[in-house]
């Protein structure tokens, strides 16, 4: 009988602005996803002074970092060329100037050293982040929200793995939103930390000083009721901006305005997560992207879900695994190298939709 042999697979993602290598293995007897290294080469300090990314640098930074990156990867993980049964590579969706960085280098690099390769969508990588290192099988089926910088969607997940797009944003993404917000109130960038953490600050002292001289601030719920799937969060941003334009004080209370744009966000994401898993009876539900780092967004999903679907499992990847890595490109290559969805040559999609 032939033994089964652990499988091993170096990913790179460069759809952005980090240069990011990984090296995963999976033991066909425990049926196991593992990190053996997760290397990532962050430009956010180089982006900050220009509030956003900016492609033309990106690329060149890419350029410079991926190769060290890839190596220090397979130094960590102790792991040899000939030892990799594959390489991955994210295809898109992302930055043209950035991708094209991460898919030549695995093409040179997969004719040099005579592997096949595996294309990852990226926001299917972000999904199978909660694979790794996981405890126990995942029940099916499951409805995933995903929620990053460039994209915001609810997917259903069969038993086959087999992915449906069940809603998306049909304009900016949350992650976008609170990078547009932070921007509104010079705040720096990414915005998403920054608001969170001023929102918690808010949180913490409000009792205390409760700003009585001022009006309350409320904002809009987007779509909450729209009887579908789908988000929006352009409306909410307006809808900051009137509110500070009116507002002459607003700068002293800048961790009262992230407060309540975090938690409308957040109130629109979970309501309509729990009303997608209530419709398509899933027994699990996962969260998924960069945005999935926000703690307040984690601990208010796992006591809604307790609270009104506590039979369901709820799946949350730990937090080295939600901003963009290549660990979770890893992780989607190791189920299609199972079925043989390889190729020698990797093709560039800038605009690739989620691989159903």
């Amino acid at each position: 009988m032939k033994k089964l042999q652990t499988i091993r697979i170096l990913a790179i993602e460069s759809s952005c602005d980090d240069s990011a290598a990984a090296v995963v293995s999976y033991n066909p007897k425990d049926k196991q996803i593992n990190c053996l290294s997760n290397i990532i080469s962050s430009q956010i300090s180089i982006h900050q002074k220009y509030g956003g990314v900016v492609p033309e640098i990106a690329a060149r930074e890419h350029v410079l970092n991926i190769l060290p990156v890839i190596n220090e990867a397979l130094v960590k993980a102790d792991t040899k060329p000939s030892e990799l049964a594959a390489l991955a590579v994210t295809i898109g969706p992302g930055l043209i100037t950035s991708l094209i960085t991460g898919v030549e280098t695995t093409r040179t690099l997969a004719f040099a050293w005579k592997k096949p390769v595996i294309e990852i969508n990226h926001v299917e990588g972000h999904i199978y982040a909660n694979f790794i290192n996981l405890k126990k099988p995942i029940k099916f089926p499951a409805i995933i929200l995903t929620v990053s910088g460039g994209h915001t969607l609810l997917a259903r997940m069969s038993p086959s793995r087999r992915l449906t797009i069940i809603g998306e944003t049909r304009d900016d993404a949350a992650g976008e939103a609170y990078d547009k917000a932070a921007k509104m109130m010079n705040l720096g960038y990414p915005g998403g930390p920054i608001i969170s953490k001023l929102a918690a600050h808010n949180n913490s002292t409000k009792k205390i000083n409760p700003q009585l001289k001022f009006k309350p601030i409320n904002l809009p719920r987007p779509m909450l009721h729209s009887g579908d799937f789908d988000f929006s969060f352009s409306g909410l941003k307006t809808a900051l901006l009137y509110q500070l334009q009116k507002d002459k004080h607003w700068k002293k209370r800048i961790p009262a305005y992230c407060q309540e744009y975090q938690q409308a966000i957040i109130d629109i994401l979970i309501a309509k997560t729990l009303t997608a898993a209530k419709k398509y009876q899933a027994k699990t539900i996962m969260l998924a992207g960069g945005v999935s780092a926000n703690n307040e967004l984690r601990q208010q999903l796992m006591r809604a879900v307790t609270i009104n679907m506590p039979r369901t499992h709820l799946l949350i990847p730990n937090k080295e695994y939600t901003t963009d890595n290549a660990a979770m490109i890893g992780a989607a290559a190791i189920f299609k190298y199972q079925t043989n969805k390889t190729s020698n040559y990797p093709h560039l999609r800038s605009k690739a939709s989620l691989q159903l």
